[in-house]
């Protein structure tokens, strides 16, 4: 069992409560969002077992979520550290929930969470938010390390990308399908878009290999 295989069951565990669920959003393995004024936040994150890395995990993610849960594989010999009544008090005293996988997917809670601080960090907060709202669909599984991450950004250069495809156009034809093409298109950041004339941009080779589907291949 690798950490991604954790995260579908604990999507869907999240989701039953209530959370649009996506994964790899800012550095954090799950967040969830339930629509509120303000809206709740929930992180997830992930390892194969309980460690100190995770609850050290936990505490930076705790200033600017509304609940931690911290996951991990149920032990095969049922005496993981999950089983350690000096872990769970720990994670009582941070206010973290706690919570189990199985090989079957099954999900137990052993701790549940509670807010044991005020929120501190309002702007890593609102960024965290933003990543969610932008983000089309939930394309990244959680747990996953050394991989490109599908960002919102990414998606919209995407879209971008896609429509110069079919020739040239301005911001302002863009802007149309993406709000920030302007922005995408002056940075930059992938290499894809060049200017072409004044205010007009096209693709670069690079660009146009990338949304190109493979010849014989799906779209």
């Amino acid at each position: 069992m690798a950490e991604t295989d954790l995260y579908l069951p604990l999507k869907a565990f999240m989701e039953g409560a209530g959370y649009a669920v996506k994964g790899e959003v800012n550095g954090c393995d799950l967040v969830g969002v339930r629509d509120g004024e303000p809206p709740a936040v929930v992180v997830c994150e992930m390892k194969l077992s309980f460690n100190l890395e995770l609850v050290m995990q936990g505490v930076q993610r705790a200033a600017y979520c509304d609940e931690v849960w911290l996951a991990a594989r149920l032990s095969r010999s049922g005496k993981g550290r999950e089983q350690d009544a000096r872990f769970r008090n720990l994670c009582r005293r941070l206010g973290f929930g706690l919570i189990t996988v199985a090989e079957s997917g099954d999900v137990e809670v052993v701790v549940a969470p509670f807010a044991a601080t005020p929120r501190r960090d309002a702007k890593r907060r609102s960024r965290l938010l933003d990543e969610h709202k932008r983000r089309v669909g939930d394309p990244q599984k959680g747990g996953g390390r050394g991989k490109p991450i599908m960002t919102a950004y990414r998606q919209d250069c995407i879209l971008c990308a896609t429509a110069l495809l079919s020739g040239s156009q301005s911001p302002s034809q863009l802007k149309a399908i993406v709000t920030r093409a302007p922005t995408i298109l002056r940075s930059n950041v992938h290499g894809w878009f060049q200017r072409e004339s004044r205010g007009i941009y096209g693709l670069t080779e690079l660009g146009r290999t990338a949304v190109t589907p493979p010849a014989g291949g799906a779209a």
